[in-house]
């Protein structure tokens, strides 16, 4: 156990919003001295969310490592923001078991296993010295590389490393947090600036590693609050507010809710909004607000004692989707009717509720004693889902990864003990596979990355199988199906070997970027051909919620055309960004 030693009524933690923490040599940290240097860390990076999101290897439009990071961080900040210890270990454990539970994408999956070692190495400990803090950071390093099957040098892995080693070299300098705080944050951007180095994609791209991005802002703002910062008036001049959080709320730092009132939740898709001064309409007519998006797509998260006012207002912008209102007094935490709206989306739990033909659920999918969990984002998708028999859908994809927390409260909902969870995008795998230690039930999750691997991995489900035998035939089923998906350059980049410009279409195969151009057509065609679409029987089209149906008609017909061989299916997805997302197989 670390010091726990007698101090001052001088020396006693605070809870002041503004009343800075001790950074002299031999000066010690309490609970809420960490308490506040973290809640200002997480400030920091929901202040810089865009320009993490940025960082993205892929110039596409849904870059959202930034945003699973301060979302995750508000998770672990949002578990002890109401507590009054005065003890580190308590605190810590607190943050680590927040940010597991709010962990979004692998990015957050990472940091949560971060929070976790650096809990873990001052478990019993009441105040920490600056020589603890740098130990804790190396037990950090540790636990987040055991998280990782496959570690990968010049990721937030190779960053957290070269933190450790920095502050550790640094308070065998000097006990002083003004000075470890001072050499970790540069021992970080160091790092951070060294990833393209270490990785080839990163150097093509132009770019550094975002997620390792995020950590350093992380560590930044605590430097930056110890040193008497005040990082609410701080101009942060990359964030615009494309994919920030609420300033008004702290940047969604810290969502209080309140006891009275509505829940409302909802997505505003509309063309050419100006998110600014939507944020700031909507966040003035309630409060615990968190709304992020950009200029065609908007999630409104919001407390307020008059819904309808939101709403009314919302609907002069655009058209509204996933509408949720909670009356907290009288619910609480409860979902309201078969829609359950929660941080990362709308949750549709289906078991033994109507198919999408509107027949009843088969017998089969009602009774079997195996519940398969879909992610999906798109009113399209999250049907074809349904009516392919999944057990629950999550609605969540890219820039709407679902918590583990997320995940974990539909596996418990479902009647069934055994679940198989079909992520359905690389991002979410991470955050799925958490759930299996936090259930008594048996969880497997096939890791489909893409939605096509996901429909034909659950067509291979047999319901009278074992839970094992499935999980492997499904992901077999889902390395038999090409993916390919087209949307549009958000900057110029260049990624395996291919120079692109900013608002050129761009095609991904399998999620690798294999073509780009600057009309849809000629992309598409060359990503098909890549797809060896030719050989395929069946060529399904999920057509996007920025195409018209006729478009989307269109190119199905001459998509049939060109491969007259093929049964060519057309399905409304309504996924945001990506134009087409297009299945062979």
């Amino acid at each position: 156990m670390r010091t726990s030693q007698s101090i001052s009524s001088a020396q006693q933690d605070s809870s002041t919003p503004h009343q800075h923490v001790p950074t002299a040599p031999g000066d010690s940290w309490g609970g809420q001295d960490f308490k506040r240097v973290v809640t200002a860390s997480s400030l920091w990076i929901a202040r810089n969310i865009e320009g993490i999101n940025a960082l993205n290897v892929f110039p596409v439009p849904d870059g959202d490592t930034g945003t699973n990071m301060a979302l995750t961080m508000q998770a672990a900040i949002k578990q002890i923001a109401d507590s009054p210890s005065h003890s580190v270990a308590e605190i810590t454990s607190g943050l680590s078991h927040g940010a597991l539970m709010g962990a979004r994408g692998n990015s957050g999956v990472i940091l949560s296993q971060i929070l976790r070692g650096f809990a873990e190495s001052l478990a019993g400990t009441t105040r920490i010295s600056a020589v603890d803090f740098a130990e804790a950071l190396v037990a950090a390093t540790a636990t987040a590389y055991r998280a990782v099957l496959k570690p990968v040098e010049g990721t937030i892995l190779t960053v957290i490393k070269d933190t450790g080693e920095g502050a550790h070299d640094a308070a065998a300098k000097l006990n002083s947090f003004a000075y470890v705080l001072s050499e970790t944050a540069k021992a970080a951007k160091a790092s951070v600036a060294r990833t393209p180095m270490l990785l080839d994609k990163l150097r093509d791209a132009g770019v550094v590693d975002a997620g390792g991005q995020g950590l350093w802002i992380l560590l930044d703002g605590m430097r930056r609050y110890a040193e008497g910062e005040e990082i609410e008036s701080l101009d942060v001049e990359t964030v615009t507010g494309n994919a920030a959080l609420n300033e008004a709320t702290g940047g969604g730092v810290h969502v209080e809710h309140g006891e009275y009132g509505y829940c409302t939740n909802f997505l505003l898709v509309s063309e050419g909004l100006n998110f600014d001064e939507v944020r700031a309409r909507i966040a003035s007519l309630g409060d615990s607000a968190v709304i992020v998006g950009d200029d065609r797509l908007v999630k409104v998260h919001i407390h307020t004692e008059t819904p309808g006012t939101v709403l009314n207002y919302a609907t002069t912008l655009g058209s509204l989707r996933q509408i949720s209102i909670a009356n907290m007094q009288d619910q609480h935490d409860e979902f309201i009717d078969m829609h359950a709206q929660n941080a990362s989306g709308q949750v549709h739990a289906d078991a033994g509720a109507s198919q999408a033909s509107g027949r009843t659920a088969d017998s089969a999918v009602a009774q079997s004693k195996i519940a398969v969990l879909a992610v999906a984002s798109g009113p399209g998708l999250v049907k074809a889902f349904k009516s392919m028999g999944a057990t629950a859908i999550i609605e969540g994809g890219q820039t709407m990864n679902p918590s583990t927390e997320d995940i974990l409260k539909i596996v418990e909902s479902v009647p069934q003990k055994e679940v198989i969870i079909l992520p359905n995008n690389g991002n979410i795998i991470m955050s799925a596979r958490q759930t299996a230690d936090l259930t008594k039930k048996k969880v497997a999750v096939v890791p489909t990355d893409t939605v096509p691997q996901g429909m034909s991995a659950l067509l291979a489900l047999n319901f009278e199988a074992t839970l094992d035998d499935n999980a492997a035939a499904m992901m077999s089923a889902a390395r038999d199906v090409q993916t390919g998906e087209l949307t549009r350059a958000v900057r110029d980049a260049k990624v395996n070997g291919i120079d692109v410009k900013s608002g050129e279409i761009i095609g991904l195969l399998n999620n690798a970027l294999v073509t780009t151009g600057p009309d849809r057509e000629p992309v598409a065609w060359d990503l098909m051909e890549r797809m060896d679409a030719a050989s395929s029987e069946l060529i399904t089209i999920y057509w996007g919620s920025d195409l018209s149906e006729s478009e989307a008609e269109a190119f199905r017909a001459q998509v049939q055309d060109r491969y007259q061989d093929a049964e060519v299916e057309l399905v409304n997805g309504g996924q945001p960004f990506y134009d087409y997302i297009i299945s062979a197989e």
